[in-house]
């Protein structure tokens, strides 16, 4: 038996691309993944409108739904509320989806990378805090001997594109979290923020895991990728496949 997801990130509900969303519910529509994951920047300015946009088109996919927060998913315009409950609105959002995802192959473990503020400008890349890595350690922990593939999810890439001396990682304690999950058993992460995809090995402190990105479905393009997404097939035992769907017919940028 295997699973299969429908990775998807970065559709920022307002910039949206209308042609990308529309090939992505196609193929949910024909093949009837086992749920679709959206690893984080659901809007583009937590407005209650992109939201409702969001809730929508979520929910008229009639699978699972698997959701992450991302940084432009807190209040942009309503700072009281964006310090006082930045995750009022993304709740509401998961709420209001099909949700229940289960399965025999895979088991999927959040990691929150996203704060309300940093100590540094902008606040749009990642901040680990020791409490967001020590919920996701323990139920990893709990996972010990689970013969399914065990995938963490969260919207920014633990480490950064490049390894080197003088590299910086723009995700503030990604380096340690991407050692703590995999030493705790984590075959892959799965993420977005970046706009750009990618699938490879990475190693830290003597540990590896896989990190798999998927691109955006809004018209916010970079580096000259087009919007894009992907297909993950689980099996257990850490076996995981995907497969890169670029759409290369995508909505004029506005």
């Amino acid at each position: 038996m295997t699973t299969r997801l429908f990775h998807i990130s970065d559709v920022h509900f307002g910039v949206e691309d209308s042609a990308a969303l529309a090939a992505v519910a196609q193929a949910v529509a024909q093949e009837r993944p086992d749920a679709v994951v959206c690893t984080g920047d659901l809007t583009q300015r937590a407005k209650h409108s992109e939201y409702a946009r969001a809730a929508e088109w979520f929910a008229s996919l009639s699978v699972p739904v698997v959701l992450e927060p991302g940084n432009h998913d807190m209040p942009y315009y309503n700072p009281w509320e964006r310090f006082t409950d930045p995750f009022r609105r993304y709740n509401r959002l998961r709420s209001a989806v099909p949700g229940g995802f289960a399965s025999d192959d895979v088991v999927l473990v959040p990691l929150l990378t996203t704060v309300r503020a940093q100590t540094r400008i902008p606040w749009s890349d990642g901040v680990i805090k020791p409490a967001a890595l020590a919920a996701t350690v323990a139920q990893l922990a709990a996972l010990k001997g689970d013969p399914r593939s065990i995938i963490v999810t969260a919207h920014h890439p633990l480490l950064g594109p490049h390894d080197g001396e003088g590299v910086k990682n723009p995700t503030i304690g990604g380096d340690a979290a991407f050692a703590a999950v995999a030493a705790a058993g984590a075959d892959a992460i799965m993420s977005g923020h970046v706009h750009v995809p990618f699938d490879e090995v990475r190693s830290r402190a003597g540990h590896s895991a896989r990190m798999i990105g998927a691109g955006t479905l809004s018209t916010r393009l970079r580096h000259g990728a087009p919007a894009s997404w992907r297909v993950i097939t689980c099996e257990r035992g850490g076996v995981i496949t995907t497969e890169l769907r670029l759409i290369t017919v995508s909505a004029p940028v506005t």
